[in-house]
């Protein structure tokens, strides 16, 4: 397989964890076709550290943080390959991850989407090797925080990537764009990588896991202080502002995407997560609660999503 891959990585500057994730793209013995940073930073000491290490990166700098979804469009509008790495900036490959990664899509031309065996920097500990959908319908990293001893060391099929490493083809990522968007900027950060794997599920595609193909992941780098950093329960250790999104893409995604009879199967643990979610919001962050009922108006969006996507799905490709 000859096939060109653009890198798009997202960075916020954040103890230039960007300068190690281009180092390891760079030394990728698939070598990509183009290396696309989107700047959230808003400090010019980004541009300008990237440019004298990596002059061939293409830097586009937004002059606010756009967050991970738009910015991540910015980047797939100018790419030019047919597969397209999405990176976040906290995340180091092995020299080998695009290699293993692009020949699983040897397997069956229904995968549109692949994903790595993801771990913490201290290459024991996993962090995700994808991600399921549980009962709760929450995302689930499989093998998340347990050490590593073999036990995901087979490929196969997933149900979702995570997008803190995931790598797409083309045709899939344009089967699921919306308007001039690929992921929902409406999501801003948080649940992207299911809402993206599960509507280019509905469409046919699917999403495919490959052990040998290795990444390191500080574990909320860029969003977390670094006492949360790797941390379980992350709603602990992220701001307010985050944690509305958090609670909100919850339901965005889940009116896209989920069927009705599906979500009356799961009513009861469905109901059971929300209870105790909005009870940690009630009694620990009640500003969250404030800013979650501040603006709904991303309900009616969700709705209308919802009615474009349900009339749109159709058979597998290939």
């Amino acid at each position: 397989m000859n096939e060109r891959v653009s890198v798009v990585i997202v960075t916020c500057g954040t103890k230039d964890y960007f300068l190690s994730c281009l180092e390891s793209v760079f030394r990728q013995t698939y070598a990509p076709l183009e290396v696309i940073l989107i700047d959230n930073s808003m400090a010019p000491a980004v541009a300008a550290k990237t440019f004298t290490a990596y002059p061939s990166v293409q830097i586009v700098s937004t002059g606010r943080n756009l967050l991970y979804c738009e910015a991540l469009n910015r980047g797939i509008a100018r790419s030019q390959g047919a597969y397209v790495l999405c990176l976040n900036d906290d995340v180091c490959l092995e020299p080998s991850f695009l290699h293993e990664a692009m020949e699983a899509f040897k397997v069956s031309p229904r995968i549109g989407m692949v994903t790595g065996k993801i771990l913490r920097p201290d290459a024991v500990t996993i962090d995700s090797t994808g991600m399921t959908l549980t009962l709760c319908r929450t995302p689930r990293e499989r093998g998340y925080g347990v050490s590593d001893k073999g036990q995901f060391d087979q490929p196969g099929y997933i149900f979702a990537v995570n997008c803190a490493a995931a790598l797409f083809r083309r045709k899939t990522l344009d089967d699921v764009r919306e308007g001039d968007d690929w992921f929902d900027p409406d999501l801003g950060i948080f649940f992207e990588d299911l809402d993206i794997s599960w509507r280019a599920r509905r469409r046919g595609w699917e999403a495919y896991y490959v052990p040998q193909a290795r990444a390191y992941h500080v574990r909320g780098g860029t969003v977390r202080p670094q006492s949360g950093n790797g941390r379980s329960l992350a709603r602990r250790y992220l701001n307010d502002d985050l944690n509305v999104l958090l609670l909100r893409n919850r339901y965005l995604v889940l009116i896209k995407n989920e069927a009705w009879g599906s979500l009356g199967i799961c009513l009861v643990p469905v109901l059971g997560y929300d209870f105790l979610a909005w009870g940690y919001v009630v009694f620990f962050r009640p500003k969250v609660l404030r800013g979650f009922w501040s603006d709904l108006s991303f309900f009616r969006r969700a709705w209308r999503k919802r009615r474009s996507w349900r009339s749109g799905c159709r058979p597998a490709p290939g």
